[in-house]
């Protein structure tokens, strides 16, 4: 498996190292380690093989290679892949709660972190993960339950629009909550949401294109 690691990385430790915040920004990262592990394991379980570990400044993703006989066994509109594949995206934020559980249930001594932050950490990447943006995990989600009842084209259409709208609605209410808490966290956390919205608009609107294309190609 190659590891990739975003240089981009440094200046956000420089920008919470300035705003006295790099402690929870390398517990949010630990924990953003832990969250992917759980996608590691369940994606193993099901036979994929992870090809990349990409550490960004934002948290740190695997890509697996996919197994294409699962392409063969249909599942309504979609495959049995889309299945593994919510089950994988489902595991990182479930792999978060099992955290949760487990230090509002024992009291234990990790490194000398206060167990609350570390409850906090992983309520905010579980959260966090689980809205339906795409390539974020509840977008992921969201892809493949659309893809299995109303097909891959439609699937993608919706989870693209979805995307948008959710990313708009959090950049109204974020925006009010920065004028009250003022903290530069939420100002970053915005600018990754669109930043992520932006790109996979980008990506869609090419493929689109292909499939439009393809379209014509073949009515011709």
């Amino acid at each position: 498996m190659r590891v990739r690691i975003d240089l981009k990385i440094f200046f956000f430790m420089v920008i919470f190292f300035i705003t006295h915040q790099i402690k929870i920004y390398g517990i949010i990262m630990f924990f953003a380690l832990i969250h992917e592990l759980g996608h590691l394991i369940v994606g193993i379980l099901l036979k994929f093989k992870p090809t990349k570990m990409e550490i960004m400044p934002y948290g740190i993703s695997i890509s697996f290679k996919v197994n294409y006989n699962d392409y063969n066994k249909k599942i309504r509109k979609g495959t049995i892949l889309s299945l593994k594949r919510m089950l994988i995206a489902f595991a990182g934020p479930f792999t978060n709660l099992i955290v949760i559980i487990i230090f509002l249930l024992f009291n234990v001594n990790f490194f000398g972190i206060e167990r609350e932050i570390i409850i906090y950490s992983n309520i905010l990447i579980g959260i966090f993960n689980l809205i339906p943006i795409y390539p974020l995990d509840g977008g992921r989600i969201l892809k493949e339950v659309l893809h299995i009842n109303f097909g891959l084209e439609t699937g993608e259409r919706y989870t693209n629009l979805t995307s948008k709208i959710v990313a708009f609605i959090i950049t109204i209410m974020c925006s009010f909550i920065i004028l009250y808490i003022k903290n530069i966290s939420i100002f970053i956390i915005i600018g990754y949401i669109w930043y992520l919205v932006v790109k996979e608009d980008i990506r869609y609107c090419k493929k689109e294109k292909i499939r439009q294309i393809y379209k014509q190609i073949s009515k011709a």
